[in-house]
């Protein structure tokens, strides 16, 4: 069988996909947002504790860096044709000190997940049980992923850095064939953003509720940005402009956090100068945010443009 080598000339470098994606923010980072929140309502779902989900895919991941280090590669039916997925003896110490969550709390939450039968010992061996949490494949993930990268590829294309467009099928086939591949590649993506946005906001519900404003505006000035800009300008057109921000009952609704806990984390946003109420009580950002989340933001998407190129050189390399 002759094996299809893959040209080092037609390689897309990270470097490359990070100043494109920079410089037509306006056009993909409302696609890339979108999907962020999406992924932290699911989050939320599952267990409506963000730190439980977090742990359990510290702990998939462990299981999917041993399947790489073993040059053992699962697609997508293969993965999920168990409810279980064996993982490595673990401790609470490591969890904590990866994951930023004290270390009492860190033990509290393992052994919830483990009253609840979603981490279990079986003779010597640990498990996670995905039968018995809220769990839903991510279907719907994959297919937002591939319709960003799409549209990420098409600019790539315009900007002569990658040989070929990719359309969203193509790239939902290349992820679903090499899914254990990429989705460690992805973890590596969320778990370091999910910490990082943890130490500025201590808690995941707060950023979670200051995510979905922080998507409200980026759509609102889609809408006014006519030609694509960079990530800069185009935050502060949002900035500078008045436009429509989002209640809290919108926000309660959108991530599945209660309401009255919604108002708590609200009001502590704009005691903070993150976020400004209006007249009609509703939230939008304030410039301040910018100092803070803006070297974190650009962390995230140095590290989306890894993501991205992997799986386009993977996705070219098999065409």
């Amino acid at each position: 069988m002759n094996t299809k080598i893959p040209k080092i000339s037609d390689q897309l470098y990270k470097e490359d996909v990070y100043n494109v994606l920079d410089s037509k923010y306006s056009t993909l980072g409302p696609i890339w947002v979108s999907h962020q929140i999406e992924w932290f309502n699911g989050i939320y779902a599952c267990f409506k504790d963000h730190d439980k989900f977090l742990i359990i895919i510290f702990l998939t991941k462990k299981t999917l860096d041993f399947y790489a280090s073993n040059l053992v590669k699962l697609d997508y039916d293969e993965f999920f044709s168990n409810e279980t997925i064996e993982i490595e003896k673990f401790n609470v110490a490591e969890i904590s000190k990866e994951l930023r969550i004290p270390k009492e709390s860190a033990r509290r939450k393992i052994l919830e997940l483990e009253k609840e039968g979603v981490i279990r010992k079986i003779n010597k061996k640990f498990i996670i049980d995905r039968s018995c949490f809220n769990y839903s494949k991510p279907r719907n993930s994959i297919k937002r992923i591939s319709t960003f990268l799409s549209a990420l590829s098409v600019m790539c294309y315009e900007e002569k850095v990658l040989t070929k467009k990719l359309t969203s099928e193509e790239l939902e086939l290349t992820i679903k064939d090499n899914f254990s591949y990429i989705w460690n590649l992805y973890y590596e993506l969320q778990i370091p953003m999910m910490t990082d946005y943890k130490k500025i906001f201590f808690d995941f519900e707060t950023f979670h509720i200051f995510g979905t404003c922080v998507v409200n505006q980026h759509f609102h000035e889609k809408k006014s940005s006519k030609l694509p800009i960079g990530r800069d300008n185009f935050i502060k057109g949002f900035l500078s402009r008045k436009m429509q921000g989002i209640n809290a009952m919108s926000i309660s609704e959108i991530t599945g956090i209660p309401r009255a806990t919604v108002i708590r984390k609200l009001k502590k946003l704009v005691k903070q100068k993150n976020l400004l109420i209006d007249e009609k009580k509703h939230y939008r950002l304030l410039g301040t945010f910018t100092k803070i989340i803006s070297p974190i933001q650009k962390n995230v998407l140095i590290r989306l443009s890894s993501f991205s190129s992997k799986i386009y050189n993977l996705a070219i390399s098999k065409r």
